[in-house]
């Protein structure tokens, strides 16, 4: 026992650990084992994971959908893996294209449909509204009038200014405001760190993500580079007057949030077709659907470039042009800016405005019948009750 322990020390398992030479240096530690995902073992957490990388400054030009860099997520957990398909990438290239297709698409489509039949059908009930409230208000607005003209003038109101700003403004750009106004406020938030996460999740369309169909439509109002909005912003103020005057005020909305929708399931769509996973965000899709649409409509119209207003061309020519831009980046591969996400739009507002409108738009009548109906039983009811 004496000569046993003069070898050495006694760990509290047992066993005994040499001693080492003071003037020895000390063996090389293993190389610690990392689990797949970049996790340590043992539970630990390595300092920083699961939070998104700071994405760098995206790229951004007039009319295109942003590209943006594909934040860090943690290792997927055992429940999460059952609630959603396996990431494609995992299957390999082309099985896994072939089956997130597969799966996405039944899953998407239908709630792409579903969500355009419910902005058609809300839209045809605001315009039924709509003409309803002008009625009545019709002897309100002229007895206000009046009042204005023998009422007192009053110098430097700014409210005063504020109406008569909107009063001369077209009933496009008046419709068009409150869409600017929620790309501004969702800009907004992506200036604060603490919403990163969330609007990585919910603000980006990506179909590996976790969270697919409120992106269809979120990410339409999203933008991270401040000229990427602002250029789109620019191109959907000019081209509102032309839009509002061909549908109306209620029908282009419900045309727009459709058009970001589909937009975006087309380009999950080549995402999962082609394999690359990128999330995307801008309202590009949507505009490339109002441009179309009056391109389309109007193919003899002269349009120019906001930096090159001496160059002229035709609407048709213009509509021909980016159609073959945005074709050429999706059969070549270019990961610039969102050319699916582009063309989806551009087909969209081309087939609405020469067969969607009657289709769709034009078959309302039972839609706002029912809802007369309802609300005619609603009104005497009503009535009634008051009587007695």
């Amino acid at each position: 026992m004496a000569a046993g322990a003069g070898r050495g020390r006694t760990r509290p398992g047992g066993r005994q650990q040499p001693r080492r030479c003071r003037k020895c240096p000390p063996p090389p530690r293993p190389a610690r084992r990392r689990e797949p995902w970049g996790r340590p073992p043992c539970g630990e957490r390595s300092r920083g994971s699961g939070e998104p990388r700071a994405a760098p400054a995206p790229l951004g030009a007039l009319g295109v959908t942003e590209r943006m860099p594909r934040p860090r997520r943690r290792a997927p957990t055992a429940a999460l893996a059952r609630r959603r398909p396996a990431a494609p990438e995992a299957l390999g290239a082309r099985g896994g294209a072939q089956h997130g297709v597969a799966v996405l698409g039944p899953r998407l489509g239908p709630a792409a449909a579903q969500f355009t039949g419910s902005a058609f059908g809300s839209a045809a009930i605001w315009q039924y509204e709509s003409l309803k409230s002008r009625v009545q208000t019709y002897f309100e607005e002229a007895r206000a009038d009046w009042l204005d003209k023998i009422r007192p003038q009053k110098r430097g109101d700014f409210r005063k200014q504020v109406n008569s700003w909107w009063n001369n403004l077209t009933e496009g750009q008046r419709t068009v405001t409150g869409i600017i106004a929620a790309n501004v406020f969702v800009f907004c938030l992506w200036r604060l760190p603490g919403m990163r996460r969330i609007m990585f999740t919910y603000f980006t369309s990506d179909p590996s993500s976790r969270a697919l169909c409120s992106p269809m439509l979120l990410s339409t109002f999203s933008h991270f580079s401040l000229f990427h909005m602002a250029a789109n912003m620019y191109v959907l103020w000019s081209f509102s007057s032309s839009i509002v005057s061909l549908l109306g005020c209620e029908q282009f909305i419900a045309v727009y949030l459709s058009a970001g929708v589909i937009s975006t399931f087309v380009s999950y769509v080549a995402k999962m077709a082609t394999g690359r996973f990128e999330p995307s965000l801008g309202a590009s899709g949507a505009i490339m659907t109002v441009l179309a649409a009056v391109c389309t409509k109007m193919p003899e119209a002269k349009l120019a470039i906001i930096f090159l207003p001496m160059f002229t061309f035709t609407a048709g020519n213009a509509l021909k042009a980016i159609i073959a831009f945005d074709t050429a980046g999706l059969a070549l591969g270019w990961r610039l800016f969102d050319h699916a996400a582009h063309l989806g739009g551009a087909l969209f507002g081309m087939w609405y405005v020469t067969y969607g409108h009657e289709l769709i738009w034009k078959n309302r009548e039972p839609l706002v019948k029912a809802w007369h109906e309802m609300r005619t039983k609603k009104t005497g009811k009503g009535g009634g009750g008051r009587s007695n």
